[in-house]
């Protein structure tokens, strides 16, 4: 019980601070939320990325929930998951964490009109795509193994699947 305690805060912590600082803190400095003219003139493009906006955290609290509470650990890698996580959002997409980030950011783009807020978005997208081929996918491989091989061959690194993946992997 202590464990999962300590991943509950761990990753409550981690999401303020990392996730606040990339989705919130640095779209606020760029861009001050400040709207400009809408996307291609099309002023329905903001309520689009509202809807963004809105469903990327939902996505990012489910995803950091379920981190703590059946992976018994955090995102963060000085306190890593006891367990992979394959549940929930995660039969779709191995990264919904990153991908509600960046959508995140996009949708503030969205509702500001902000080009600069589509570039760091980008540049957001691509760090995490290297930290994931260099660090995590190898760290994942080593600690879960065949586990882990199996769900990457079923499960896509960045575009969802249509149907949630129904593998049959250990989940304690």
């Amino acid at each position: 019980m202590t464990r999962k305690m300590f991943a509950v805060l761990g990753s409550a912590l981690f999401l303020i601070i990392a996730q606040g600082l990339v989705a919130g803190f640095v779209p606020w400095w760029i861009s001050k939320w400040k709207p400009q003219a809408p996307f291609l003139g099309f002023a329905p493009m903001r309520a689009v990325g509202a809807l963004l906006l809105v469903v990327s955290v939902l996505v990012l609290l489910e995803s950091f929930a379920r981190f703590a509470l059946q992976g018994v650990g955090t995102p963060a890698p000085v306190f890593p998951t006891r367990h992979l996580v394959v549940k929930g959002l995660y039969r779709y997409v191995r990264n919904p964490m990153y991908l509600a980030v960046v959508s995140i950011i996009f949708g503030q783009a969205m509702i500001l009109g902000s080009v600069s807020l589509l570039a760091y978005g980008t540049l957001v997208w691509l760090t995490f795509h290297l930290f994931v081929l260099a660090y995590e996918e190898p760290t994942l491989r080593r600690t879960f193994g065949t586990e882990y091989d199996a769900f990457s061959a079923n499960v896509p690194r960045w575009v969802p699947r249509l149907s949630p993946w129904s593998g049959d992997t250990r989940q304690d």
